[in-house]
């Protein structure tokens, strides 16, 4: 015998089954968004060694192109999350550059950008001893940080000078050459003032290692500079650079020329604009300019170079001696041979010059 339809049964049966559906399609899809939103699997490959990745907002850019850059970058699971995220949001993406710490959830790094704490992004530069402002400046404009020829203007910047005491026209080896880190389009007087500042911090060190000695006048600091930055486009052994710098200041003593290579290479190619040469020629040395110390007496106008700590620390404790000369004699060790007497000097092998960075 055939039921009779029960049309109240049959709705509880679809409203159960409706509901079963329900349930589960919300599990599902709470399964899903709780998925999608937990980090990915694996880290990025350029984050650093504290877990953090730098990360930019560019200006005007949408949220959906952000969540492109984001997942294709490895920082998130899905886009699609992201873009779900947009549309609930009530704030908007704010331009920056930001350091995340991974990992994080989507939610987080979302939040992340619409707080706008952007990081303030660090440039490193590493200025080596021994270079020119010129080389300097090329330095510091290839990192990003300014402006070569504003660094080079301001570098030449009359109340700079005073400011720092240096009776010469440029900060020619008044420039720490030292690591350093600065923004992208730092103000390049801040730049020089960092630089400067470091520079003289090192020579009170020095200073204040001769507690008995009287204090230096700007003029007498100027003249060790000068040394300093021969010194260091001279030397290869450390040891032997508080020597050679004793060689020069005998050399002063008896107003003999200062007879330096390295004065002769700054003229060729700061002045004169000319490849780094190989070999200093005769003709070199007869080049008729006051930073050319075989044609000029005493010490050239100014510094030829960013003098570091040995260069530094020999100018200013120089090894007392009676050596008049010292020549290179052995290239690939950078030993110099060290004399009193220019029979000795000349015995002594053939004349060489050094390569100086960055030529």
């Amino acid at each position: 015998m055939k039921q009779p339809f029960n049309l109240v049964f049959f709705i509880f049966k679809i409203i159960v089954i409706f509901v079963v559906l329900i349930v589960v399609g919300a599990g599902l899809g709470f399964g899903t968004l709780v998925y999608l939103n937990n980090p990915p699997d694996k880290l990025p490959e350029d984050v650093d060694d504290e877990g953090s990745i730098l990360f930019e907002v560019r200006g005007g850019e949408s949220a959906r192109s952000v969540g492109n850059r984001l997942e294709t970058a490895g920082i998130i699971k899905s886009r699609y999350l992201w873009n779900l995220l947009a549309r609930f949001k009530t704030d908007y993406i704010k331009a920056g550059t930001y350091r995340l710490e991974l990992p994080a959830s989507q939610d987080a790094i979302y939040q992340k950008l619409i707080e706008g704490k952007e990081e303030q992004v660090l440039l490193k530069v590493t200025i080596p001893e021994g270079v020119t402002l010129k080389k300097m400046a090329r330095i510091l404009e290839d990192a990003g940080i300014c402006d070569a020829e504003a660094f080079l203007e301001t570098a030449r910047n009359k109340a700079i000078l005073d400011a720092y005491g240096i009776p010469g026209n440029t900060m020619e080896g008044f420039l720490y050459p030292d690591t350093y880190f600065f923004t992208a389009d730092y103000p390049v007087d801040l730049v020089i003032k960092t630089m400067a500042d470091t520079f003289f911090k090192r020579v009170a060190e020095l200073e204040d290692s001769d507690p008995g000695a009287a204090p230096l006048t700007p003029k007498e600091i100027y003249e060790k500079v000068i040394i300093a930055s021969i010194v260091e486009r001279e030397y290869r052994v450390d040891e032997e650079a508080a020597v050679m710098a004793g060689v020069f200041f005998n050399r002063l003593k008896i107003d003999m020329a200062l007879q330096s290579c390295a004065t002769v290479e700054y003229v060729i190619t700061e002045i004169q604009d000319k490849p780094h040469p190989t070999i200093i020629y005769n003709r070199d040395t007869e080049i008729d300019n006051p930073y050319n110390t075989y044609v000029y007496d005493g010490l050239p106008p100014g510094p030829i170079s960013a003098p570091g700590a040995v260069a530094l620390n020999a100018a200013f404790h120089p090894v007392a001696s009676d050596y008049l000369y010292f020549r290179l004699v052995d290239a690939n060790a950078g030993a110099h041979f060290f004399s009193k007497t220019l029979d000795d000097h000349i015995k002594a092998g053939a004349l060489y010059v050094k390569r100086g960075p960055s030529s």
